[in-house]
């Protein structure tokens, strides 16, 4: 059981975004994806979610072949997603930016409300509810997003660069939360981050992309020891402990 990508390529014009792209995402596991600037982070958490096709290779969803659903389709299957930029509805407060996402997944008003206030006191956010979403900080922001994003218990989770922005300390607690998320809730997680401490501390599994390509995958110590990584990723000068 996973959701996957298998020797997967994309393709915008003469562009080739990703190319031989192969990926897995397990349940309870939190794996990261890193690489430079350009080098298809994103352009495969699309593809994962349904909003960027494959030119060729599949995306398969626990055995199927999902390459063709619609991003509206792989959320209903179970496949949640945050964005670079929270994406947050602003005119409503909290409770109910996750409780419209309930709604939309078939739940009734009552149930998704009930839903969305227990996300957020698991969170510890429920001092957030009738708060305007327009006016959050940033890292509650962030934080709000990723409680809608749990909403009808998806068993994947994929989160683009959750971390930007945030001071240490926010980055060491969202770290808390993703294992959380993987250890109590059984979620799958993808972890796109540039915060690499970050990735290394959480990730049991990474794959590093440079190029559209993946040019290293495995643990901490291969990360650390990979002069591809290195060289495309850290610097040849920079130190990672």
């Amino acid at each position: 059981m996973s959701l996957a990508l298998e020797n997967v390529g994309v393709a915008f014009g003469g562009f080739q975004a990703l190319a031989g792209v192969t990926l897995a995402v397990e349940p309870g596991q939190v794996m990261g994806l890193i690489g430079p600037n350009g080098a298809g982070k994103t352009t495969c958490v699309n593809t994962l979610t349904g909003f960027q096709r494959p030119t060729t290779g599949r995306v398969r969803l626990e055995g199927r072949d999902v390459s063709a659903l619609a991003a509206h389709g792989f959320r209903r299957e179970g496949v949640a997603r945050t964005f670079q930029a929270g994406r947050l509805f602003g005119g409503l407060d909290v409770l109910d930016n996750l409780a419209c996402t309930g709604v939309g997944l078939g739940q009734r008003r009552a149930a998704a409300e009930h839903e969305a206030s227990d996300i957020l006191g698991w969170m510890g956010i429920s001092d957030l509810e009738s708060r305007p979403a327009a006016g959050l900080p940033y890292t509650d922001e962030r934080r709000v997003a990723i409680a809608r994003a749990l909403m009808g218990a998806p068993r994947y989770l994929l989160l683009d660069e959750p971390a930007a922005g945030m001071s240490e300390k926010e980055a060491a607690d969202l770290a808390d939360l993703i294992r959380r998320i993987a250890s109590e809730r059984g979620i799958g997680c993808l972890l796109i981050e540039h915060n690499v401490g970050l990735v290394l501390s959480v990730c049991a599994h990474v794959v590093v992309l440079d190029g559209g390509r993946v040019i290293e995958a495995g643990d901490r110590a291969a990360i650390l020891a990979s002069d591809a990584v290195r060289e495309a990723y850290f610097g040849a000068n920079v130190e990672v402990a």
